[in-house]
């Protein structure tokens, strides 16, 4: 979590509660409406908690989907170089016999 997350989320409970309290005092504050202000602020508290792990969440699957396609690129890499030398290996040895039969087809 950085930093401005967790300011982003304080800001929003005090804007609450600001809220909250500014528009109930225009109904003739009272004690009892106390209760109306801590849930409104634990319900905007709690709804910043839950975008912050929707948010760390997200971050873990986007670093999983790296590391997978980290390990996928390398694995498609050594697939590849072994296909290579293979093949390499194929057309040597096409060479060589090619080679041996234009020396047995001119003798």
């Amino acid at each position: 979590m950085e930093i401005r997350e967790i300011i982003f989320s304080v800001v929003m409970v005090v804007s609450s509660f600001v809220l909250t309290y500014e528009w109930l005092g225009r109904f003739k504050y009272s004690p009892a409406n106390a209760l109306i202000i801590l849930s409104a602020m634990v319900m905007v508290g709690a709804l910043a908690g839950m975008i912050l792990l929707v948010d760390m969440r997200l971050r873990k699957i986007d670093h999983m989907l790296e590391a997978k396609e980290r390990s996928l690129r390398i694995n498609i890499q050594s697939v590849e170089n072994n296909l290579d030398s293979r093949v390499n290996e194929v057309l040597l040895r096409m060479d060589e016999i090619q080679s041996s039969m234009d020396r047995t087809r001119y003798r």
